[in-house]
């Protein structure tokens, strides 16, 4: 009985492992991948999908479909707080969006607790992105260590670690090239320096492109020019790399010693070196840890005990998250933190080596989030809905193409709706207030701001819908075909590639 549940855990397990975090994973109830349909076809589908989703009858969802609903939420808040910080740039109120309720007198209610979270909770989505990264990248790895199966993992672990950097760069290669060709030829007068022909420009992308591929480049090497947004893909492939590492480091060790292990290194990341975003890495594997512990019954019993009081303890850690993860986004500076109301104590515990404050109180609130999703029935629901499921079909590309539609086409609505800035003078001048609307409403919730969403928005959906079907799913095969293509071809081939030279065997010995 109990080899036949492992060969079924292990079966939903080899089923269920994607790439959570930018967009690998393709939920069977997501939109279609094929590349034959017209874009109007697919605009059309795109529509059913997400409005009359629920006649086309329910479909069996993965195990881990709530993380895909999850991660993709986490790129739409991240698509809501640039473009609240945007709209808002002008009036100076972009930094009290990102602020506390009650700090320096207000009371907005935008910045109320948990309601700023979904107005400007970019900053703790990344945290969750990061998280899910861990969790997911290690699944399969885990589930190998699990079984004692060291050569299929090592076998994963290679195939993982080979297709990742081209999984991660090469749809920034391709938007961002699409993206500056564009605003060239077009002619949109973006808000950064633009050159003076197209071969200047397509010059000094490739110089920028090619010093952001180098992921191990520190300090302000992030700052990519033709979408800054992407500054977390570099962290993305890095902790990949010491996700892989760890698990390879620590894939003899018994379960205790691993688990320590995980918890030495998260203290190291957050306590020791300004590591938090790998902290957030390891933090997601050992969830995915103490998960398949928690499926074969092999966690402590002071553990499971806690399962007596599941509810109680999953809401309090929910409230919890959702009032960490609104800590002040704008500033690095402890003392904003202290200066926040209901922060102040919580502001001495973070550690001298975390440089930005934020991130060590997204650390928490993050994995809270994670570990009790699962567990909140309503919540882990909200996460498998249809249109949670396209956010996550969709969350990569939407994550690399909001900002450039912001910059150029956006732009121009805000400014035509009366969101104007200094600078719309070059930038789209022909646009401003041709269709003034007024400011009421809440801050972050004005008039004028949901109705230019009410074409942004759709805008930029099917533009990712349009992207995940002609780029990021080619990239996707096209990493997986060129590994199976530089591998051995038949058995005996690979027999013949791991011979010894005998004169090299006998230098060695």
């Amino acid at each position: 009985m109990s080899t036949q549940r492992e060969e079924k855990k292990d079966d939903n397990l080899r089923d269920n492992v994607a790439d959570i975090e930018k967009g690998e994973a393709r939920q069977s109830s997501g939109p279609s991948g094929s590349n034959e349909e017209g874009a109007g076809s697919q605009a059309w589908s795109l529509a059913q999908q997400l409005l009359n989703g629920a006649q086309s009858g329910p479909k069996k969802l993965r195990k881990t479909a709530w993380m895909d609903g999850l991660r993709g939420w986490a790129a739409f808040l991240v698509y809501i707080l640039h473009n609240e910080m945007w709209a808002h740039e002008s009036s100076f109120f972009d930094h009290k969006l990102e602020s506390v309720w009650g700090y320096k007198g207000n009371y907005s209610f935008a910045t109320f607790h948990g309601i700023r979270t979904f107005v400007t909770g970019g900053h703790f989505a990344v945290a969750i992105f990061f998280f899910l990264s861990g969790y997911v990248l290690s699944l399969k790895p885990l589930s190998l260590i699990h079984a004692g199966q060291y050569v299929t993992l090592g076998e994963n672990i290679s195939s993982a670690l080979f297709r990742r950097w081209l999984r991660l760069m090469m749809p920034i290669f391709i938007t961002t090239f699409i993206s500056m060709v564009v605003c060239h030829v077009l002619d949109f007068k973006v808000p950064f320096h633009r050159e003076k022909t197209l071969w200047d420009e397509i010059w000094q992308w490739y110089l920028d492109i090619k010093n952001f591929t180098f992921i191990f480049t520190t300090g302000d090497g992030y700052n990519f020019l033709y979408n800054p947004h992407s500054w977390s893909i570099p962290i993305e492939m890095r902790g990949s790399i010491g996700i892989y590492t760890t698990l390879m480091a620590v894939s003899r060790l018994t379960r205790r010693n691993r688990l320590i292990v995980f918890g030495v290194l998260i203290w190291y990341y957050m306590w020791i070196a300004d590591g938090a975003y790998f902290a957030m890495f390891t933090g997601g594997m050992l969830i995915c840890d103490m998960e398949m512990l928690y499926e074969e019954g092999n966690l402590p019993t002071w553990i499971t005990d806690i399962g007596k009081y599941k509810n109680r303890v999953c809401y309090t850690m929910l409230a919890i998250a959702i009032w960490l993860g609104g800590v002040p986004g704008y500033s690095i500076e402890v003392q904003v933190l202290r200066d926040s109301p209901t922060y102040y104590w919580i502001s001495f515990l973070k550690p001298q080596a975390v440089f930005d404050t934020k991130w060590f109180y997204l650390f928490f609130a993050a994995g809270m989030l994670v570990i009790v999703t699962p567990r909140i029935p309503w919540l882990k629901a909200f996460f498998e809905t249809r249109f949670c499921q396209f956010l996550g079909r969709v969350s990569y590309m939407l994550y690399l193409f909001h900002g450039p539609i912001l910059w150029t086409f956006g732009d121009h609505i805000y400014a035509a709706v009366g969101w104007t800035k200094y600078g719309h003078g070059l930038t789209a001048p022909a646009w401003i207030n041709i269709f003034e609307l007024p400011k009421w409403g809440f801050h972050g919730f004005e008039l004028s701001f949901l109705a230019a969403q009410l074409i942004i928005c759709p805008l930029t959906l099917w533009i990712a819908y349009i992207a995940t079907i002609y780029i990021d799913d080619p990239c996707l095969e096209f990493a997986a075909k060129l590994y199976r293509r530089l591998q051995p071809a038949t058995p005996e081939e690979r027999q013949r590639e791991q011979q010894v030279n005998p004169a090299i065997s006998k230098t060695q010995s």
